[in-house]
Formats: C-alpha cells, structure tokens, sequence
C-alpha cells in the first residue's frame, strides 16, 4: 500500500512541475507583450509586487501549519518569520533575479519568443560550470552536453551575416545571471524556508526596479491597464505560482527528474511562440533540437547506465 502512496504522490509532482514548466514558458510570452507597452523597470515593478502580494498570505499559511520549513536547516531558523539567513539570501537572490530579469527582458525585445526560452534554459548547464569555481566535480558526460549545446547556439544564434544579435547575447547573459541566481538558492535553502526566500527575493527585486522605473521611466496608468493581463500572468502564476509549484513537487521526486521536468520550460517556450505567429528559420529549430538534447543529457544519469551494462552478470 505504501508503494502504491509513493507512485501516486511522485505522479502528481511529475505533473505539478509540469504545469509550473508551462507557466515558465509561456510567460515569455507575456512578458513580450507587456514589454511592447511599459517599460522593463516598470513591468518589473509591478510583477514583483504582485508576486509578493501572492507569496505573503501563502508563506504564512506553510508557517501556520508546518512547524519544519519546506528548506529545514541544522540552524533551525525558521521559528521567527524573518531571520538573519532569510534576509542575506533574500537581498542577495533579489539583487541577482532583478538583474537576471531585467536583462531577460530586454534580450526578449530584440529576439524571438522560441529563441529567448532555449537560451535562459542553458542555466542548467552554466550552473555545474560554475560549481567548478566552488570545487564541485563535473561529470564527464556534461562536457559532451556543453559541447552540443554550444552547437546549437551557434545555429540558434549566429546570424547569415556570421554574427550573434544583441538579444541573443543578452539572453545568454541572462541564463548566466539566473546560474548564479540558482547557486545562491542551492546555499540559503539549506537554512531557511523556500517560500519565504522566495518572498524576500521578489520584495528586493520590487524595490530595486522601483528605483530605477522613477529614474529612468514614466509609468502610464493607461498602458499599465493596457497589460494587466500580462503583468497578472508575469506575476501571479510565473513568479509566485510557478515558484510554489516547484517547492512542494520537488518533495517527491527524485531532483534529476525534477530538473527534466523544469527544463521542459524552453520547449513550451518555443510552443508559445509559433502559436502566437512567431516562425523559426530551419538553422534556428535545429539549433533549438540541439541545446535541448544538450539539456536532457545533462539530467539523465548515462554513467551509470554505462557502468551498468559494462559489470559483467552472473550466469
């Protein structure tokens, strides 16, 4: 009966994160849209205020009634709402996914909605890269995944002219801002809550583009009215929903799985973007093809597979 409990709660995850993978996707989408009418401090702005909106009652609901923090630590910081932890890590992931964003959604102005989904999902292979600066060991199998990946840019990015656009190198710049983005989480979450990381993280992002929206732009209630719908799908489901979805599937699965499933973002992505009337070149969706198998090689446990096959059976 157990194992039965167990496949269902991992089905359900599979499917969570799934869903969470299509809001990620499709949110290039929307931020496209709103980007035609606000500027990126202004649609920034606001789509981290209404993720706070969102995260605040649902951080404290998980508090109320889970004594242990979805990102329990041994420091067992989580008795007091804000603690010392919370606040470093939330300044620092919000510095990061504010610069992140912002340069993410310029590189969406001067690239394509397909092209801009398989581009930021390379996190997934900067972020090993750069665990080597923090002495992490690197599979060999994730050299022949940057090797392909590099590839696929090449196809995906360069141009006839023999030269990558500005929105293209804005996006992968982007996908390196988001890596770093991620190693911060993956050492803050080992001591406090996920959900409140994430509150503290879209608050400091809030402020910051705040500043530079009165600085550098002249928020028009008009065209604000104009995207609430993209501003709501930006902040509600891609930030605050999207990013609750993942916490509470990856409790259940396996994180290879998990990053599988995630990864799956860029695909839905591209999706969006031909159903909208986008139209990739053959060079591009190979190029796309290709940082794709890229990403699933890089989740899927080969070596072992090899190892597997090459130990020698009893007969």
């Amino acid at each position: 009966m157990e194992e039965k409990v167990t496949k269902s709660k991992a089905l359900v995850s599979s499917l969570l994160l799934t869903i969470a993978a299509f809001i990620w996707g499709t949110a290039f989408v929307a931020q496209s849209k709103g980007l035609e009418e606000i500027g990126n401090f202004t649609f920034l702005c606001l789509r981290s205020c209404l993720a706070v909106v969102f995260l605040t009652p649902v951080s404290l609901a998980i508090m109320k009634k889970n004594k242990k923090s979805i990102g329990n630590g041994p420091h067992n910081e989580n008795k007091t709402f804000f603690s010392k932890k919370l606040i470093i890590g939330g300044l620092l992931c919000g510095s990061s996914v504010c610069l992140a964003s912002l340069v993410q959604q310029y590189g969406i102005m001067y690239s394509s909605v397909g092209k801009a989904g398989f581009l930021t999902t390379l996190y997934i292979l900067i972020v090993p890269i750069l665990g080597l600066f923090l002495k992490r060991k690197v599979k060999p199998i994730l050299w022949v995944c940057i090797v392909i990946a590099t590839c696929g840019m090449y196809f995906l990015c360069v141009t006839e002219a023999g030269s990558i656009s500005m929105g293209d190198f804005l996006l992968i710049l982007c996908a390196f801002l988001f890596a770093v983005q991620i190693l911060i989480v993956d050492h803050f979450i080992q001591f406090v809550d996920g959900v409140r990381l994430s509150l503290v993280q879209f608050f400091v992002s809030a402020v910051i583009s705040a500043i530079g929206m009165f600085i550098f732009e002249n928020p028009d209630p008009d065209a604000i009215s104009r995207t609430w719908f993209a501003i709501f799908y930006a902040g509600v489901m891609s930030s605050g929903i999207a990013f609750t979805l993942q916490i509470v599937a990856q409790k259940n699965l396996n994180p290879t799985v998990a990053s599988l499933l995630m990864s799956l973002e860029s695909v839905f992505a591209a999706l969006a973007g031909a159903f909208f009337g986008e139209r990739l070149t053959g060079n591009e969706i190979f190029g796309c093809a290709l940082v794709f198998i890229a990403i699933i090689l890089a989740q899927l446990p080969v070596e072992k597979l090899i190892k597997s096959n090459k130990a020698p059976k009893n007969t």
